[in-house]
């Protein structure tokens, strides 16, 4: 106890975080006054107004970028296919795609892939890339795979541009490394906002996917950045959602038992890509070991050129499937099925590889595929009228979503953007539950945590293999009535190691805390960690904070 006694009033624990002996360094101490001031939450919306803009312009860029490298695709592919002298021109040109963007991945390695694990461990404080170079790797990279027919997504890229966006408005006003860390998560919530023209789920992605903590200064300068974002994609491409989906009917309660099996459905076949794209990944494509990335690069663009003339549904993002499902209503469950079966080994193929581009559109693709699949069924076995097939669709998107990345809140939220409609919120919300809670049973980690895992060479247990210092941040908690901490003096509370209560706000008012505070529900402790501990250190405080029906027993009981 002695030694939470000590680190709490500050010398003992200080030392360890690297704040010196006996006072945080000036540093510290200017992070502190910028955390508490009124003017810095203000300039927080300001700047993430800035990071909106620069953020929406590049996206709305780069998206009319991929629109015309995949208009361009269908009129050379169309052009070719019959033809074996121009299929063969098409395939060296092919060769040629590949090498210039292996030349980029290798002049930016921080690009590989889709780009939201290098956002988290920005945010993390375990990268800091260069953002002039990422931005313009990065776009020029995806346009180039967009145009080969990779099948990969515009959404992940769209994530990486938007935060390095916030990088360069933090590097061009000078902003300090903490408050930097916020613009990026700013910018990624602009990205996700114009790739999917869906500010609410910008804001829901960023805050529970990347940045995983929820303050109201976060929460209102990320969502100035993704509205802004969001309205800057819209003056240039239009207000029609990139993906707008209609939910005519509701199932009724009765009916909800279909609902459950669904969540199950979407959370076994969660399970499924995710153990499917980590297979891949670190079994199949590790053994290729020579003359990288150019051997694993060429393996999807191969397979890109053959699907051109083979099966051209399968190409790019997915949009000709969509186009292809509500337009045929009578596909058999045969087709569907070999649709979503190759539809997820090619984008398979395509992630695992390296390749830069993402799997969000392709997992909404596959989602709609889901849910067409498991409507055929229900309305086979079950005798639902078909009236509900597209009910399941929207609930499709949703379940996957949420199995694959353990995000079912952004995923109900997408649901409702894409649909404008609230009518789904319950069915929605029940297949996202059942599904998360399906995919967590069947023990797969959630794909985005993986990739971060495999990226900075750590374990979940294990996220400090070079034990060096990380960089010192704070988060805010309140005392929530009858907690742990609702009546006890900081003294009395074993707090976790490597954290430091700075400060305590007691209705409006900052109070200093020693040892003897008497802590009371509704305070808002600021605490300060270091970066290495920090998701540990924030489910341990969390927990000491929570509420209870029963109050605490004071010490002396």
């Amino acid at each position: 106890m002695e030694s939470n006694a000590q680190g709490t009033t500050g010398e003992g624990l200080l030392a360890r975080l690297g704040f010196g002996r006996h006072r945080p360094t000036s540093n510290s101490a200017t992070l502190l006054e910028e955390r508490f001031s009124r003017r810095f939450q203000v300039n927080l919306v300001f700047e993430g107004i800035l990071v909106g803009l620069l953020g929406g312009g590049v996206v709305t860029a780069y998206r009319f970028a991929l629109s015309r490298a995949e208009k361009i695709l269908r009129l050379l592919t169309e052009a070719a296919a019959g033809n074996p002298l121009a299929m063969l021109g098409w395939f060296a040109f092919l060769a040629v795609l590949c090498l210039v963007v292996c030349r980029l991945m290798l002049w930016e390695p921080y690009t590989q892939g889709s780009g939201i694990p290098q956002i988290d461990a920005e945010v993390a404080g375990r990268l800091d890339m260069p953002w002039h170079r990422v931005l313009g790797a990065k776009f020029v990279e995806g346009t180039l795979c967009a145009l080969g027919g990779l099948s990969l997504g515009r959404e992940g890229p769209s994530v990486q541009l938007g935060g390095m966006s916030g990088k360069a408005v933090a590097k061009l006003l000078h902003r300090p490394r903490g408050e930097e860390r916020l613009l990026v998560t700013c910018g990624a919530a602009a990205g996700m906002s114009a790739a999917f023209h869906a500010p609410l789920t910008g804001v829901l992605f960023a805050v529970e996917e990347i940045h995983k903590v929820f303050t109201a200064p976060l929460i209102i300068s990320v969502m100035a950045a993704s509205v802004v974002s969001d309205f800057t994609v819209s003056q240039v491409l239009g207000v029609t959602p990139v993906l707008h989906l209609v939910f005519l009917n509701d199932l009724p309660h009765a009916d909800y038992l279909a609902v459950l099996l669904m969540g199950v459905f979407c959370g076994v076949l969660g399970v499924i890509h995710n153990r499917g794209m980590f297979f891949c990944q670190e079994k199949l494509y590790a053994r290729i070991n020579k003359h990288m990335p150019y051997a694993r690069v060429a393996i999807p663009f191969a397979i890109a050129g053959v699907m051109a003339f083979a099966w051209p549904e399968l190409m790019c993002g997915g949009d000709a499937i969509i186009d292809h499902v509500f337009r045929s209503e009578n596909l058999s469950i045969w087709i569907i099925l070999a649709l979503l079966v190759g539809k997820y080994l090619f984008t398979n193929a395509s992630f695992a590889s390296g390749a830069p581009g993402g799997t969000l559109f392709p997992l909404v693709v596959m989602g709609i595929l889901c849910g067409a699949l498991f409507g055929k069924l229900t309305v086979i076995v079950g005798g639902l009228p078909t009236a509900y097939m597209n009910s399941f669709i929207v609930l499709g998107i949703a379940g996957l979503f949420a199995s694959v990345i353990r995000a079912p809140v952004t995923a109900v939220v997408l649901v409702f953007e894409l649909t404008g409609s609230l009518d789904a919120l319950l069915a929605t919300s029940i297949v996202s539950i059942v599904s998360y809670v399906t995919a967590n049973i069947l023990k797969t980690d959630p794909f985005y945590e993986h990739l971060l895992a495999n990226l900075l060479g750590v374990t979940p247990d294990d996220p400090d293999l070079n034990g060096q210092p990380g960089e010192k941040v704070i988060h805010s908690f309140v005392v929530g009535a009858g907690s742990k901490l609702d009546g006890r003096c900081i003294r009395d509370v074993e707090w976790p190691k490597n954290t430091l209560v700075v400060t305590v706000e007691r209705a409006g008012t900052e109070i200093l805390p020693t040892r003897d505070t008497r802590l009371q529900a509704l305070d808002e402790l600021m605490v300060l960690m270091d970066t290495r501990y920090e998701d540990d250190r924030n489910k341990e405080l969390r927990a000491l904070c929570r509420g209870s029906l029963v109050s605490a027993s004071s010490p002396g009981q």
